[in-house]
């Protein structure tokens, strides 16, 4: 009996010595290109993981120019609610936001040759923000440095080169450390120039590293926040809806205006950027066009309301909740961009279409006999100057009697109703735009 206990009990020893012995575990996370939205759900569930896989540490690998405040708020926030430590390892740049990412960190170690700062706030156009949004990025780089035992004079003078520190930076210039300097006045820990250096220095040799990777859902959302591309969504929006409009029936066009509008606004929602704010704003955009279009005769206020309500819900899902200067112009900038790009489309398409030989079944230069069955399309500027009696409706197109024969007609935008009188103003081949006439009163 008493054998069979010892034998039970080194088997248990044996079974537990390997659990003892593993290796630490570290998550490395990189922070690389521009700060933007799509990277703070990244970071969040990176730390997440590292919490639930009981990991001794988090580094974060930082290669940044810096990007959106609010995306690098939202990391710091979520770094300093982690339960595991987070380290920051500059590598080899942490410029403006990324500065900021570094700083919310428990410590941070630099590459050699590396650089930490140039943290103040500019606009979309890169001119330096408002004394007020320059005041609030100094409060949370000192609030930064104050909890983590730094300087808050040094991290002040990123923000702010109005500043002067003997000795480190003069007034005038702003603050940016290499790692040297870093080393001089306690913002860096130590200089490191590989990953195992790191992990000797945080205290976990040998550990075994995890180098979380963005999912392909990140990545998607990443991809379409980019600045680069949200003008090209938003622009295939409106061009859709443009089509729609057009064509009068659900098609192709409303297919990729969804589409289209579906993963600029998702996207935003996914990241938090976008509430059910703008989504209910959006749709009651669309509700008032869909008025406009189908339901009230020509261009009025409806129109207007609807156009004004998806510009907002457009901009809003941009700027996010706690919006900045420079937030609000680069949200403009894209809205105006993706118009830009919607009318240089929808010019070319127009002038391109006509000539195309693709195309050529659709449309005709020129007239043609009716002996080989085409109704020809030929100027008409005899019928210039000449009034008529609306046959139908037009809203803004329909059919008009002119010198006893009825003829297909568009007004500038106005309605006007069967039986009022027109004016045609201009013939423009198979195009005769009308105008019309208030009604005479009666002798």
């Amino acid at each position: 009996m008493r054998r069979r206990l010892l034998l039970t009990l080194a088997l248990l020893l044996a079974g537990s010595a390997p659990v003892s012995a593993q290796s630490p575990v570290v998550y490395r996370l990189a922070v690389s290109g521009v700060v933007e939205n799509g990277l703070a759900p990244y970071i969040a569930r990176g730390l997440r993981e590292a919490a639930a896989a009981g990991a001794s540490a988090v580094y974060l690998d930082i290669d940044t120019p810096g990007g959106r405040v609010d995306a690098a708020e939202r990391i710091a926030d979520a770094v300093g609610g982690s339960s595991v430590p987070v380290y920051a390892w500059v590598n080899p740049r942490a410029y403006s936001a990324g500065a900021l990412i570094a700083l919310s960190t428990k410590a941070i170690y630099m590459r050699p040759g590396a650089v930490l700062g140039a943290a103040t706030p500019v606009d979309g156009s890169g001119v330096k923000a408002s004394e007020k949004l320059v005041s609030a990025m100094r409060a949370e780089f000192r609030a930064l440095a104050e909890a983590h035992g730094l300087d808050p004079r040094v991290a002040e003078a990123m923000v702010d080169e109005s500043l002067e520190i003997p000795g480190i930076v003069r007034a005038g210039e702003l603050l940016t450390l290499s790692t040297n300097e870093a080393l001089r006045v306690g913002f860096a820990r130590a200089s490191v120039a590989s990953e195992p250096e790191l992990l000797r220095a945080i205290g976990v040799p040998g550990a075994r590293v995890i180098s979380l990777a963005p999912n392909w859902a990140e990545l998607v959302v990443r991809f379409l926040t980019n600045p680069l591309v949200s003008p090209l969504l938003l622009s295939l929006g409106i061009l859709g809806l443009v089509l729609e409009i057009k064509t009068g029936s659900f098609g192709v066009g409303g297919l990729v205006s969804l589409a289209s509008l579906g993963l600029f606004f998702g996207s935003s929602l996914l990241v938090g950027l976008a509430g059910w704010e703008e989504i209910i704003l959006l749709g009651l955009g669309a509700l008032a066009l869909a008025v406009e279009i189908f339901v009230l005769p020509g261009f009025g206020a409806a129109g207007v309301l609807g156009l004004v309500a998806l510009a907002a819900a457009v901009v809003l899902a941009m700027v996010g909740s706690s919006p900045t200067t420079a937030d609000l112009t680069q949200a403009f900038v894209v809205l105006f961009a993706s118009l830009a790009i919607t009318a240089a489309v929808a010019y070319a398409w127009i002038r391109h279409l006509p000539n195309s030989g693709r195309f050529a079944g659709l449309f005709h230069r020129g007239g043609a006999m009716q002996s080989e069955g085409y109704i020809a399309a030929l100027p008409r500027a005899d019928l210039v100057g000449l009034e008529g009696v609306a046959v139908t409706d037009l809203r803004p197109a329909g059919t008009a009697q002119v010198a006893g024969e009825r003829v297909d007609v568009v007004t500038e935008g106005e309605y006007v109703p069967q039986g009022g009188a027109v004016r045609v103003v201009r013939s423009e081949g198979y195009r005769h735009v009308v105008r019309g006439l208030e009604a005479r009163p009666s002798l």
